[in-house]
């Protein structure tokens, strides 16, 4: 099985769940979100996927979140989407993506789904 992590090296959670996938034998494509952000198509792609709203995966613990007033609730998802791509940071980690799906992977178990 392949997968492909977008991954926060700095992160717990993210090294976690590299870790179950490496465990469990899956070849993993590892994409440094912060230093190769995706694209907007990809993110709406992936959430997509996921059957999540962009709201859902915004990193909204970033104080930038509060700052951009991403967080009030009276944002579109197409604004959102346009603020993680300008400040990756604001992507919530780890995505992981499957032939099986895509998860945000918190805690680092759910990644067990879509394998």
């Amino acid at each position: 099985m392949k997968a492909t992590i977008y991954h926060n090296p700095r992160c717990g959670t993210s090294r976690k769940t590299l870790e179950i996938l490496e465990q469990e034998g899956v070849e993993v494509t590892i994409v440094d979100y912060l230093k190769h952000p995706p694209a907007k198509e990809e993110l709406k792609r992936l959430y997509e996927r996921a059957s999540m709203t962009a709201e859902q995966g915004l990193r909204a613990k970033e104080s930038l979140a509060e700052d951009l007033d991403l967080l009030s609730g009276r944002v579109s998802d197409e604004a959102i989407l346009d603020a993680m791509v300008a400040n990756p940071i604001l992507i919530e980690r780890p995505l992981v993506e499957t032939e099986k799906g895509v998860r945000l992977c918190r805690p680092q178990d759910k990644v067990r789904e879509i394998l």
